[in-house]
């Protein structure tokens, strides 16, 4: 995908989730969507995902597709997606559960389709930490050969990882392990108290601070990029460390300023439309509603995009408009999309000033 400019979210997601299905044989702790072992009978059907996937083309910069779920290989029609969703030029990745669905053949399968990337979940070092979080034992040592299938079969792949007080002491780990797995990024998720993770314990802000300062090291020194799903203060971080450790081979990183809603949008197994799956705040209801028309017109999507309309010490932030909060953790947290965000533990010049 090409580079895009922050202005561009104001008329085109860069990512669009879409949630194919809620079955899933495993029991995640953090599930976001409360997995079950059976599809909805209510679930889009394959005619209106492709509807749904065509309306993507429409859009004045075309998003990247993310199939999700649950487990997206639940769906019999899945190559078939992929297969259209490729045709119509919408690159396409999918984030499948690592269960005996995922095997040699169906990631050949997926690659044939014309999958762009396999997303891998792995949430610790070792088989112990891993497994207590899928709920299923045998679960890491899968996943390791599920990534090392996929570059064998010439598919990228990413790791996403849930990082939590139980995990959190195994960055460095981590980081060297999957450089090991030939991954094109690494997307580090902190906890939002959604679906089964509202019993979870979240990082607090001071201990966020200090894990940003571990995974910017790790960008530094490993072979792929570094990214954060609901921490978009780490992007503040980084931009207040860029020259540290730049070089010509290496930049600074510059963040796009993805957040909830802004550049981002959702689609669940229904047709419900969020600003994220984090974000569980309806705003329309796919086919009835206009995928372009809710991004582009939607008050709680134009809401998001507006950083004159943050509350507490993020409005008057000098990074508010890469970062800007999580806008799910604080809709978690306190019922408003738009109040500061729960766990930064920066505080602007101009907020002390006040």
């Amino acid at each position: 995908m090409h580079a895009r400019s922050r202005d561009s979210f104001n008329h085109s997601p860069m990512l669009v989730f879409y949630e194919l299905t809620r079955a899933c044989d495993l029991v995640c702790l953090h599930c976001r969507a409360c997995a079950q072992r059976y599809s909805d009978p209510n679930e889009l059907s394959t005619d209106l995902s492709k509807r749904l996937i065509k309306q993507l083309t429409e859009f004045p910069d075309p998003p990247m597709l993310i199939v999700t779920g649950g487990d997206p290989l639940k769906r019999p029609d899945i190559y078939e997606l992929v297969e259209y969703a490729a045709a119509s030029e919408i690159p396409v990745s999918i984030t499948p559960s690592v269960t005996p669905l995922l095997n040699r053949d169906s990631i050949r399968r997926l690659r044939d389709a014309g999958i762009a990337r396999v997303a891998i979940s792995v949430d610790g070092d070792d088989a112990a930490t891993h497994d207590a979080n899928r709920g299923v034992q045998g679960s890491f040592d899968r996943s390791m050969e599920v990534l090392r299938t996929a570059r064998e079969l010439g598919v990228e792949t990413q790791i996403n990882t849930t990082l939590t007080p139980a995990n959190v002491g195994q960055i460095e780990a981590m980081g060297d392990r999957f450089s090991q797995l030939d991954i094109a990024l690494w997307s580090v998720f902190f906890l939002v108290p959604v679906g089964r993770a509202t019993t979870l314990e979240r990082l607090c802000g001071e201990a966020c601070e200090q894990a940003f300062a571990r995974l910017h090291r790790q960008s530094l020194i490993q072979p792929f990029l570094i990214k954060t799903t609901e921490a978009p203060h780490y992007r503040r971080y980084v931009m207040q460390h860029a020259t540290k450790g730049a070089s010509p081979k290496r930049p600074a990183f510059v963040p796009a300023g993805v957040n909830d809603g802004k550049g981002v949008m959702f689609v669940s197994h229904t047709g419900e439309i969020y600003p994220s799956g984090f974000l569980p705040i309806d705003c329309g209801r796919f086919p009835s509603s206009d995928l372009v028309d809710v991004y582009q017109n939607s008050p709680v999507f134009r809401m998001l995009r507006s950083s004159d309309q943050l509350q507490g010490k993020c409005r008057v932030c000098e990074f508010r408009n890469v970062c800007g909060g999580s806008r799910a953790r604080a809709y978690a947290m306190t019922g408003d999309a738009m109040s500061e965000e729960p766990d930064c533990s920066y505080v602007p010049p101009a907020f002390v000033d006040n």
